[in-house]
């Protein structure tokens, strides 16, 4: 009698195997394992939906901190101005043999025969072209600012990538556990069904209800990742530039790439905004060598004098000059020459940097690639294809319910982890386009 049961419930097994398997249509290899969301189900009639290019524009346009950096490029821009003004002129004039402890003899003869009135224009001529040394050494501290803002708004595109990735990942995770919820309900709808039937006992309906419990947390989870993460891009992107019902849309696929490691690295070299402020800092530490040699040469203060003295009106000739015996300006011009030095070790370590920078980007995206390859060569199908034939069976009576429970825990782990994986695969392409400094990849 036993071994007749066990041949019908082998025989009952098998038939619904294949009838599970046959009903399942595996999608094809060419199309992603992810739906490509245009609208969210949290999504909000009449939001505002931007994709991935709109919030980096947007993140540029209206960032607060990458506008305030902007401004020490005007800052600079006014000091190129200071920089290129020249001296200005000295009007001087004085009054001399005044009676003032006897203003009884100031009188109208007095002044004119005895008092003494000088008036006079003095300027000081630089020397050594301080003026165009000031200038240029203005304009190439403000050259470096530009290359230095650039790199900020390259950190700030990867940020704001970052982050929409972020939210791509809560979103799709929110996606999933909703579906899962959905079917996973119908499920225990049949279980309470035959519960009442006295088909299962209680311990199994409550084994199933507490399953449900972590559908149903991971939905709570899911919300809390995608509003703090809409939160936290609405801050990269400008407070006010977006409203607090916005969302966004994007295709959170797998997006391969080609290329090897030496190709980014040359055009890195060519593309890092800090690389190149590296080098005009060179520039700019030179000019200021060459600003520093000009001020030890001294200037010259030449004067004009009109006197009037009793009947007599003359002219005055004055001029100065400082004797360099002492200053030379030596010390500034040392201190100068190692800053040099120090622009050209920096120009060095920030070049190493750039392609140690670029090396690691690929090597986690190569290593994420395989992740996310691994998923896709067949596993997320096999785990679909396992909880649909286990549940079949289940709902059947031909498979016991911890191997369904199983079954399920193995799918959304399986699930969750693609997107997980996936996520973490778009976030190194995008450490890879900043690390390359430039989103357009060879």
């Amino acid at each position: 009698m036993r071994l007749q049961r066990l041949c019908s419930s082998i025989l009952l097994f098998t038939s619904c195997f294949f009838e599970a398997a046959g009903a399942q249509s595996p999608p094809a290899q060419s199309q992603s394992p992810l739906p490509v969301q245009a609208q969210t189900l949290a999504q909000k009639p009449g939001a505002v939906v931007i994709s991935l290019d709109d919030a980096i524009q947007m993140a540029l346009q209206h960032n607060h901190n990458l506008l305030a950096a902007r401004t020490v490029i005007q800052q600079n821009e006014a000091e190129e101005r200071t920089a290129n003004l020249r001296p200005n002129p000295v009007l001087l004039g004085d009054a001399d043999f005044l009676p003032v402890f006897q203003p009884s003899q100031l009188t109208a003869d007095y002044l004119d025969n005895t008092a003494q009135f000088d008036l006079g224009v003095s300027y000081l001529f630089e020397r050594g072209k301080k003026r165009q040394h000031r200038l240029q050494a203005a304009r190439d501290v403000t050259a470096v600012t530009r290359s230095q803002v650039s790199d900020n708004e390259r950190a700030l595109t990867f940020n704001v990538a970052s982050q929409f990735i972020n939210v791509e990942l809560a979103e799709s995770t929110l996606e999933l556990a909703t579906q899962d919820l959905k079917s996973f309900q119908d499920t225990v709808d049949i279980a309470e069904a035959r519960y009442k039937a006295g088909d299962i006992g209680e311990g199994d309906l409550l084994k199933i209800k507490l399953q449900l419990l972590q559908f149903q947390t991971d939905i709570s989870a899911a919300k809390l990742a995608r509003v703090q993460g809409l939160s936290d891009l609405r801050q990269l992107l400008g407070y006010e530039s977006v409203g607090p019902d916005y969302d966004v849309a994007g295709s959170f696929d797998y997006q391969p790439v080609k290329g090897n490691v030496e190709d980014f690295q040359t055009k890195a070299l060519l593309s890092r905004p800090d690389l190149k402020a590296a080098q005009l800092g060179m520039t700019a530490a030179h000019s200021q060598m060459e600003l520093q040699k000009s001020i030890g040469k001294r200037d010259v203060t030449g004067q004009i004098n009109y006197t009037h003295l009793a009947y007599l009106n003359d002219i005055s000739l004055f001029g100065q000059i400082q004797l360099p015996i002492f200053d030379r300006n030596q010390g500034e011009i040392a201190r100068a020459g190692f800053a040099m030095t120090q622009a050209q070790e920096q120009e060095k370590f920030t070049s190493g940097q750039v392609m140690t920078d670029v090396r690691d980007a690929f090597e986690s995206l190569r290593a994420n690639d395989k992740i996310v390859g691994l998923y896709r060569s067949g596993y997320l199908d096999e785990a679909q294809q396992s909880r649909d034939i286990s549940e079949y069976a289940y709902r059947h009576g031909a498979a016991s319910l911890l191997d369904f429970l199983d079954a399920e825990r193995s799918y959304r782990a399986t699930q969750l982890g693609y997107r997980q994986a996936l996520a973490s695969y778009l976030i190194a392409l995008e450490q890879l386009r900043d690390a390359v400094g430039t989103r357009s990849l060879p």
